[in-house]
């Protein structure tokens, strides 16, 4: 597991960081060394005592954090804290150890008082960062978890080597010549005047346009230029000037291609607003679900707790009536019959504890089971949420450029001088 600690002073910061209610489940797991029964007290006393001496960060604080699927039993987070004491030389420090749960993700803090009470002076702490990435390196070889790139190197956890995700790169339609061409000659078959020939075309997500020399081109939604020639329709240029008579009347290419770019940025805003609205009201729904997953959690967990704190009363109760009173009691210590009685108690309890510990462990890995099912689901959700918008977004920027006539964004080798388009009847 990761193990991430620094010397700080702050506790009453601290205390409220470590009881977020922006966590789905805080748990205070055990308070040693203090004198308060409640985390903010048991800090405050560290500060308290810090006063007698000079030092200003008077607590080190660790966070454990797990890899996000693994389920690890208190007893690991348990030894795994003993180990950090005992590397770092904090054994014995007052601590407090709290457990947070948050999208499926379970972890653990603690928080040791630095200042030695008999001594009245801090333990000095030493390479800290070294001592715990090289701990974190043998817990992952220990348990047989998948290293994460940056304990495997260090370099790697330069934040220079990593990149934010890059907007996609235009990509031109692959069209093929034989389809473009058979469009163009129904079109052609369908219209007897220039007029009929542009919206048939546009019918098809074409312009008809003016090119140069006179001639005539075809605009699609991309801004590409398909010139109308014989070798596209399959007549002779007498037979165009016949039916394309007036290309004063046509937009030219630019004109064409800005105008495009208004009519499907328009287009495109509406698509990119009407999936956020879809994507925000299906994040809600998962909102909701993870909500109510997170009270029924806590029910369970409150109801367990419950159920083994009356078990544990009971239990108190039998083990006392073990024990004879008056003259017998007496008689009992006398002969250390009292004294083994004492014995399989302790005993019957460490088990009993064990026992509870483990139940307790169970109910939640099986929750952290579903907890991380849900938060695959919310994972997916944003991915597909980004990988669409950013498409989107990306679409009418490209839009918005060819509107300014800059290059054209779907063909960096454009230029914007030729304007009579590829013949691709060849």
């Amino acid at each position: 597991m990761i193990l991430v600690g620094n010397q700080r002073g702050g506790a009453k910061d601290l205390a409220l960081h470590l009881l977020k209610e922006e966590n789905e489940h805080v748990e205070v797991h055990e308070l040693r060394g203090f004198v308060s029964s409640n985390l903010m007290g048991a800090l405050n006393e560290a500060y308290a005592i810090s006063r007698a001496t000079r030092c200003k960060q008077f607590l080190f604080s660790l966070s454990l954090n797990p890899p996000q699927n693994e389920n690890v039993s208190v007893e690991t987070f348990e030894k795994t804290i003993e180990r950090v004491e005992k590397e770092l030389g904090l054994n014995g420090q007052p601590r407090a150890i709290v457990f947070h749960e948050k999208n499926g993700r379970r972890h653990c803090h603690v928080a040791w008082s630095r200042i030695k009470v008999d001594e009245v002076k801090a333990v000095q702490l030493s390479f800290t960062k070294r001592k715990l990435t090289e701990l974190s390196r043998e817990l992952y070889l220990e348990h047989g978890w998948k290293m994460p790139d940056g304990l495997k190197q260090s370099h790697a956890r330069d934040p220079r080597n990593f990149t934010l995700a890059q907007w996609q790169q235009a990509k031109r339609i692959g069209k093929d010549p034989k389809q473009i061409k058979t469009v163009f000659q129904e079109c052609w078959a369908l219209s007897d005047t220039q007029s009929a020939f542009a919206s048939a075309l546009k019918e098809h997500g074409y312009t008809l346009a003016r090119g140069d020399k006179r001639g005539f081109v075809a605009v699609d939604h991309r801004g590409e230029v398909f010139s109308i020639s014989k070798k596209w329709i399959g007549i002779n240029a007498k037979d165009v000037r016949e039916k394309l008579t007036d290309n004063e009347i046509l937009p030219s290419v630019d004109e064409a291609r800005v105008q495009t770019a208004k009519d499907m940025t328009v287009r495109l805003n509406t698509l990119f607003q009407e999936q956020s609205s879809v994507f925000n009201t299906r994040k809600e729904e998962l909102e909701a679900q993870r909500q109510t997953l997170t009270r029924q959690h806590k029910t369970e967990r409150r109801k367990l707790r419950d159920a083994q704190y009356l078990h544990w009363q009971n239990k108190q109760q039998e083990w006392r009536q073990q024990f004879s009173k008056g003259f017998r009691g007496l008689f009992d210590r006398i002969t250390g019959k009292r004294r083994s009685i004492e014995k399989s108690i302790e005993q019957d309890a460490r088990h009993l504890k064990m026992h509870q510990r483990q139940e307790r462990d169970k109910l939640i890995f099986n929750q952290l089971t579903i907890r991380r099912s849900l938060q695959s689901r919310i994972k997916r959700l944003e991915t597909l949420k980004s990988h669409r918008l950013d498409e989107l977004g990306q679409d009418i920027s490209q839009y918005q450029d060819m509107r300014e006539r800059r290059l054209d964004p779907f063909n960096r080798n454009y230029t914007g001088v030729r304007q009579r388009g590829p013949d691709l009847g060849r």
